[in-house]
């Protein structure tokens, strides 16, 4: 499943999933002014209050998020009896999909902290909190507003932010009965004891939490791998994501890492953009989208938070965009020229791939096309297209031919998850990259005999063969055009 097939599921299923975020929740409340002059009682800049907001932060961030990405969340956390929490109530009765179980802990004050903000400049942050350990009385209330909240969800992040909701005797018990749910848990850790988080599903550490658990270097792609890998297996959990900021993610599950690269954006306000993270991978996980394409969504859906300002949420809309972007980009990655595309190869073949080749107009892509080039990736590890350019195609088709521009068709081609690779030739056969080239397997439909396969001979010299892929019925390009010709007016 590609990112664009992985969000269509995603988007579809959000609508009926819930998601329950367990945590640290706090108020961010912004005082945003204008600086103009220092005082006079002391070497600091006399803000003039022009307006003030105030949101949900921590793991209510992760529930805001959830909500606006299209599911539904059940919020757990400690509050204490104060006006804050009451901010936080009133901001929850604002969203329909929202739903909160804050447990009162009287002797706590409900976290708070307020941001002095001048321009795009933060100059201040004051924190009003209680970081220690919740009591008992409240860790047992904790534990089962999450035992009754479990039927009714389809995944849980764990939002530490190291306040003391998430004590030991907390975490333990949410993972031991997510595990029992088999709902998908994710945590987003906080605090020098990593062995708190053995058993959950997914662990999500930045770059500095993943250096100071393993004390391993960190400092190139390699040995975020071998770190992130000690880790997973240390822990015996089934992925562990590290989020690094600009250089995106890296993703390890058992036998497999994921490097997921960023896309290049102005990075306004980081805060929050954690929180926006856990929510996508949540939704992702329980729509049944695999780690890595959860890992890709998520990815996205930072880099949208990390351009807005203060503790901001991503909505469907935007996630989509960013999607439809990202994979019109890849398409784009993958039409490349005869000498890169020869790099290319002799990387696979390194790794022990074999490398199929086929080749056409695909002038107007119909279910034929396609039928084709699914059984021509079905038989090897990584498929090539050759695509005839325009010129090529006027001189074996005619004047009027192609329909779409050879920009256009690579582009088709390169989008569909069974091509890696598009290659234009001007020639009228593809002689010329098969040489060079030399693929493992050469595909062509099943109108051609063996014999009559351009370059079948050289591939099968070098030890390859030739396979004749089945045709579908009903199905042809120069049909279609003049059957088109035949209804236009």
């Amino acid at each position: 499943m590609n990112e664009f097939a992985a969000f269509a599921a995603f988007e579809e299923a959000a609508p009926g999933l819930r998601v329950l975020c367990l945590g640290d929740v706090m108020l961010d409340r912004f005082v945003y002014g204008r600086v103009s002059r220092i005082s006079p009682e002391a070497p600091i800049p006399v803000v003039h209050v022009q307006r003030e907001e105030a949101m949900m932060g921590g793991a209510g961030n992760v529930a805001r998020n959830i909500t606006a990405l299209g599911a539904s969340a059940t919020l757990i956390a400690a509050v204490g009896a104060d006006q804050a929490a009451e901010t936080l109530r009133e901001a929850a009765r604002a969203d329909t999909r929202l739903e909160t179980r804050f447990i009162v802990s009287p002797k706590r004050p409900t976290t708070l902290k307020t941001r002095f903000v001048a321009g795009a400049q933060q100059l201040l942050r004051a924190d009003r909190e209680e970081a220690g350990a919740v009591d008992e009385a409240t860790a047992g209330a904790l534990i089962e507003a999450v035992r009754a909240a479990l039927p009714t969800v389809q995944a849980m992040v764990l939002s530490d932010y190291g306040k003391g909701v998430l004590s030991a005797p907390v975490l333990a018990e949410a993972i031991r009965l997510g595990r029992a749910a088999g709902i998908p848990v994710i945590a987003d850790p906080k605090g020098a004891d990593v062995e708190r988080y053995r058993g959950v599903t997914l662990l999500k550490p930045n770059l500095k939490e993943l250096a100071d658990f393993t004390g391993a270097p960190c400092g190139s792609d390699a040995e975020v791998a071998d770190a992130a890998e000690m880790l997973r297996a240390r822990l015996n959990i089934p992925a562990l994501l590290v989020t690094r900021s600009g250089a995106g993610m890296t993703l390890v599950t058992e036998g497999e890492v994921r490097h997921v690269a960023t896309q290049a954006r102005e990075v306004f306000d980081v805060s929050g953009a954690g929180d926006t993270v856990a929510a996508a991978l949540a939704i992702a996980l329980a729509a049944g989208v695999g780690s890595p394409e959860a890992a890709a969504i998520a990815n996205l859906a930072g880099g949208i938070a990390v351009g807005k300002a203060g503790t901001a949420t991503v909505g469907l809309d935007e996630l989509g965009a960013a999607v439809h972007a990202a994979d019109m980009h890849a398409a784009e990655i993958k039409i490349v020229g005869l000498e890169s595309a020869l790099e290319r190869v002799r990387k696979w073949r390194a790794q022990g791939l074999r490398v199929g080749f086929t080749n056409g107009c695909f002038d107007l892509v119909h279910p034929g096309h396609v039928s084709l080039l699914g059984q021509a990736r079905a038989a090897c590890d990584r498929l090539i297209v050759g695509l005839n350019s325009d010129q090529s195609i006027a001189r074996l088709k005619g004047p009027d031919r192609p329909i779409q521009a050879e920009a256009a068709r690579a582009i088709v081609l390169a989008s569909l998850a069974s091509v890696d690779l598009v290659i234009v030739f001007a020639e009228d056969t593809p002689i010329r990259l098969i040489e060079t080239l030399k693929p493992d397997v050469l595909v062509k439909g099943a109108d051609y005999a063996p014999d009559q396969v351009v370059g079948g001979d050289i591939v099968r010299a070098n030890g390859g063969k030739v396979m004749l892929a089945r045709l579908e019925d009903g199905y042809s390009t120069t049909r279609t055009i003049a059957r088109m010709n035949r209804q236009s007016p």
